[in-house]
């Protein structure tokens, strides 16, 4: 079906760029947190510190990002952020060597890649909604999101193995080069493109920086979805160091037993994310997306039972598997909502701002679970936010906009980008 559909050389390297550094995420998954465990012997708290921080002082760096991405080319601000991305990676295999690696230079790294990041998802959506016919992008981004299921199926365990054979740095310098290949493949897309032109005041104003906020917070269908992500990722992630302290940590799991984990039930996120399409043809968009959105926070609540050995494995790839499958099938109906209600010369401004705001509620979140780790434990930790997670189905929005069906159009495709 779709996966056959040919968009063209343009969008072949586009692709190509993007399944490289996915693979090299994939490789990368889990690489500082092992780095503060094994070779910093930092406890729950630091770990969950060093999670934090990045993501929330790389938000806040990033702020002013969205409005300067929007009005620039977007294909030569994907090769610069690709490449600071790869230079700051470099610098921990570097320090490693020296014996210099601290605490301090793993946030700082932090912060940078997650500025950096945000800056190219801005600009890599609003690039690909020009580059590919609206017809196409359900494709396009189908593909996309299959590519990053795989690699995160493949890479973690990948990782692991590395790191057992090879070192704890191994995965990072894995990672770092894959961003220089990103940046490689992106300038090898070739072709012109136009500059954007500015049709408010000639300068950059404060107000411009909540442009993105004003649009996703005043909009009846986007709001709910969006405070809905804001919980449910923050509270995602917030478990995220908090496993890799129970499971390596405490339960004795080796490195390639917590990539294996996790890596294995992302072939439910593969499977979601090729279905998606076709239980929204069937179904309704809003179905999908409020059934998904309920079952995707039943599950969370079972990692704070698992134990040692094989039992344990079981059940965290159990949970896992039935987690990534719901969030495969939300993620692209999710973004296709968000497309059909962003005009295209506001679209970098509401990806950052909705990335900004991911990264903070993820930070601030995996700070807090952190502090009550370091109280409690962390699989007390886990259990609090596996409850709380089955409250957040209340913050989906009830009834479908509208709106957002007649942009999409009777039996037309549906524009996805990545969430």
């Amino acid at each position: 079906m779709s996966g056959r559909q040919a968009l063209g050389r343009r969008f072949g390297w586009l692709w190509a760029a993007f399944a490289v550094s996915s693979y090299g995420t994939g490789l990368g998954f889990g690489a500082f947190p092992l780095l503060a465990v094994l070779v910093l012997h930092c406890g729950p708290a630091q770990v969950a510190a060093l999670a934090a921080t990045g993501r929330a002082v790389g938000a806040l760096v990033a702020v002013p990002l969205g409005p300067w991405v929007e009005f620039r080319r977007k294909r030569p601000v994907m090769v610069a952020m690709d490449l600071t991305r790869c230079a700051a990676l470099l610098s921990v295999p570097a320090a490693f060597a020296l014996g210099r690696l601290s605490f301090g230079q793993l946030l700082l790294v932090s912060v940078v890649t997650a500025a950096a990041d945000i800056a190219f998802k801005a600009a890599s959506g609003a690039y690909l909604k020009a580059l590919v016919p609206p017809a196409d992008l359900l494709v396009a981004n189908s593909r996309f999101e299959s590519t990053t299921w795989a690699s995160t199926t493949l890479g973690p365990p990948l990782g692991g193995a590395a790191i057992g054979l090879f070192g704890p740095v191994t995965t990072v310098l894995a990672d770092a080069v894959s961003y220089l290949l990103s940046a490689l493949g992106i300038r090898a897309i070739g072709g012109t493109e136009a500059r954007p032109v500015r049709t408010g005041a000639p300068r950059l104003r404060a107000g411009d920086l909540l442009d993105g906020w004003r649009h996703l917070l005043t909009h009846p269908t986007l709001r709910p979805l969006f405070l809905n992500v804001l919980v449910v990722n923050g509270l995602l992630m917030a478990t995220e160091p908090l496993l890799a302290v129970l499971l390596v940590g405490h339960l004795g799991f080796a490195p390639w037993q917590y990539g294996l984990a996790f890596a294995a039930p992302c072939v439910g996120g593969l499977v979601g994310s090729r279905l998606a399409g076709r239980l929204a043809a069937r179904f309704g968009r809003h179905r999908v997306l409020r059934t998904a959105g309920v079952l995707r926070a039943c599950w969370p609540l079972g990692l704070a039972f698992v134990r040692p050995g094989v039992p344990g494995i079981v059940l965290v790839i159990a949970v896992q598997f039935g987690v990534v499958t719901c969030c495969g099938l939300f993620n692209p109906v999710l973004a296709t909502y968000r497309l059909d209600h962003t005009e295209s010369d506001r679209v970098a401004r509401t990806l950052a701002a909705w990335s900004i705001s991911t990264s903070v509620a993820i930070a601030a979140l995996t700070a807090l679970w952190g502090l009550l780790a370091a109280v409690t434990g962390p699989r007390t930790a886990i259990a609090a936010a596996g409850i709380l997670l089955l409250a957040t189905p209340l913050l989906l929005p009830r009834r479908e906009n509208v709106r957002g069906s007649e942009l999409a159009g009777a039996g037309a495709p549906e524009a996805v980008d990545r969430v």
